[in-house]
């Protein structure tokens, strides 16, 4: 289900925590579209963090340690690259409303990313997302290199389990990330897990930035 938001509302980082905890968020037509849709899918997709299945050639690949994984240190670039066109996608839903409302989010400690940077220190891939009590809520990923969105997810669910959180919303399930385990369930038991989900906080901060790709496979595969 989606509904244009109201105009005459206005949608601060504290309504769009809101409207996460009801179990909605916003999309835009797209990118020079400035209004928003409210977004609450009837069939929600989950991946659930004590399942994550890790395809062995991305195992492989994840202990080549190819990348230097990063947290939190540029949001701008990550959604950027989220927003930028690429084959077979021409459009995105990220306006500027949602770079704005997903900035001031990142400000208050509320929205993640997870980046993906080449040995040579460029941005070559990564996600972010919304965090919110022991929920995390998956939004959007790019990849510029092969795997660097993949492996991006899996230091995201690594830092997830080690942080107690109870639930990664990924929105809708799609074959890249079906290949993990991912599922989809009613918006009824989706709304029963969040409200379990939203009632203590989880630490997104709790694994060191330092942990070693072994680290990252056992905490995830155990």
């Amino acid at each position: 289900m989606a509904t244009r938001d109201n105009t005459l509302l206005e949608i601060t980082p504290e309504v769009l925590l809101k409207a996460y905890s009801c179990g909605i968020f916003p999309m835009a037509e797209n990118a020079d579209d400035p209004q928003l849709f409210w977004i609450e899918p009837q069939a929600r997709g989950l991946l659930p963090l004590d399942s994550i299945s890790i395809p062995r050639r991305l195992a492989r690949t994840i202990r080549r340690d190819p990348f230097e994984i990063r947290v939190d240190t540029d949001f701008d670039g990550v959604i950027e690259g989220c927003a930028a066109s690429r084959p077979g996608r021409t459009s995105t839903w990220i306006n500027e409303r949602i770079r704005s409302l997903y900035g001031d989010l990142f400000r208050m400690g509320h929205c993640h990313t997870i980046e993906a940077w080449s040995k040579e220190g460029r941005l070559v891939g990564g996600l972010y997302g919304v965090e919110l009590g022991r929920a995390f809520f998956g939004e959007s990923m790019f990849s510029l290199e092969r795997d660097a969105s993949k492996i991006a997810l899996v230091y995201l669910s690594a830092r997830l389990i080690h942080g107690g959180f109870a639930m990664l919303d990924t929105q809708f399930v799609t074959d890249h990330l079906r290949q993990f385990g991912a599922i989809e369930i009613s918006q009824s038991e989706f709304q029963d897990r969040l409200d379990v989900a939203l009632s203590c906080a989880g630490n997104f901060a709790a694994l060191p930035l330092s942990s070693p790709p072994e680290q990252i496979l056992e905490i995830v595969q155990s």
